[in-house]
């Protein structure tokens, strides 16, 4: 099987300019001394364009732009073709750095906000101010037209805002709204969970919130039991077939840290290895850790359940929770049914027309990725062979957009 990731994400840096109570990569302001040279930074982009050519990098921290050569390899990045993102608090957005981002090719930016409270946000964060920064950063790119995603923390405390922070992000022109739920690493290791049963109700809230915003995306983010939850509600539901199916971690995602330490996720301290002295495509091909997700043996109910193909948990809290990367995953409350697993349609192949694709390359920026795979998801699951604009404009309409 071909499995290359089409997904990365890179803390280049450990530091940062806020300082938030979850931060799982435990960044100060001042702690840059261990980061990989730019040099050395742009050996690991070479190898990841070889690896695979079209994938989206996720350039983050930290804060990436404290980093002084962080458009420098933006630059190097895109150039080679690679999409470009970046993750940023965009408490440090202004003018020039803006216009600097669209000249170096970055396609999109995600930013942190997890209340549209300032007080709160601010607190979580643990700088004054912040809440005004961040916002004014998602004015800035929404009028110099470059495309952006929020990234919502779910925590106790603002579960119950999440419908309104998401309405916040559609009002201020957000392409994506991604929900993450804290897995507790690095400071969040001192952090309180929601419940399992305050995380089944949010996404069951996201299943329909998915349907109510034109033009922007609500998604789950690493949160595999999402597909359980829409086949429940809806057994013939487009998200079944328009979703990436369980965790992606080690098959189509990896993360590389500052110090160019390689591990499946951010929330998974396991190293696959280390590029000081191991090459990326060496990691990615040989890892036992990799090998150990792409075939996965899940213990406890994750390993009963028939969902196991489609979900399979969180690998990260399943980690945290049990110290073994395929125990079973405490945040589901279901009970495994026997029968027929609910199977993931990856086995058919699927060409584009070249009509389809011209209307894919329209998508904008970092969307483009997620549109890809969703419908090459929805082919695979109607036993096509080629997508064509009409496939695209049929899953579109079920989908609600």
């Amino acid at each position: 099987m071909d499995i290359r990731p089409f997904l990365i994400s890179w803390n280049i840096t450990k530091r940062c300019n806020l300082k938030c109570g979850h931060c799982y990569l435990d960044a100060t302001e001042m702690d840059g001394n261990r980061e990989l040279s730019t040099d050395a930074s742009k050996h690991v982009i070479d190898e990841i364009v070889f690896i695979n050519p079209q994938a989206m990098l996720i350039l983050t921290g930290g804060e990436p732009l404290m980093r002084d050569d962080c458009m420098e390899l933006t630059s190097y990045a895109a150039n080679k073709g690679l999409m470009v993102v970046i993750g940023t608090n965009g408490a440090s957005l202004d003018d020039k750095a803006v216009r600097d981002m669209i000249r170096r090719g970055v396609k999109g930016v995600g930013i942190s906000l997890d209340s549209a409270d300032p007080v709160y946000h601010d607190g979580f964060r643990g700088i004054s101010g912040a809440w005004a920064k961040t916002t004014a950063g998602m004015d800035l790119l929404r009028r110099h037209d470059l495309d952006f995603q929020v990234q919502i923390t779910v925590t106790r405390e603002n579960i119950s805002e999440i419908p309104e922070i998401i309405a916040y992000a559609y009002r201020m022109g957000a392409r994506a709204a991604n929900i993450f739920f804290l897995v507790c690493t690095g400071r969040g290791q001192e952090m309180t969970d929601i419940t399992p049963q305050q995380y089944e109700e949010v996404l069951t809230y996201l299943v329909e919130a998915e349907r109510t915003y034109e033009g922007m995306m609500v998604r789950a983010r690493c949160a595999p039991h999402f597909l359980r939850i829409a086949h429940k509600l809806n057994p013939e539901s487009q998200l079944l077939k328009g979703a990436t199916s369980g965790c992606i971690a080690g098959r189509g995602y990896l993360r590389i840290t500052p110090e160019g330490d390689v591990t499946p996720c951010p929330y998974m301290p396991t190293k696959a290895g280390s590029l000081k002295n191991r090459s990326l495509v060496h990691i990615w091909a040989t890892s036992p850790v990799f090998e150990s997700l792409r075939n996965p043996r899940y213990s406890g109910r994750c390993g009963d359940c028939d969902f196991s193909e489609s979900c399979g948990g969180c690998r990260a809290r399943a980690l945290a929770a049990t110290s073994d990367i395929m125990g079973e995953d405490p945040w589901c409350e279901y009970e495994p049914e026997k029968g027929q697993k609910l199977k993931k349609h990856l086995d058919t192949e699927v060409v584009w027309s070249r009509a389809a694709q011209e209307r894919l390359s329209q998508v904008p920026g970092f969307l483009s990725a997620m549109v890809k795979n969703g419908v090459e998801r929805y082919a695979k699951a109607k036993g096509l062979k080629e997508i064509t604009p009409e496939i695209m404009s049929e899953l579109r309409k079920r989908a609600g957009r």
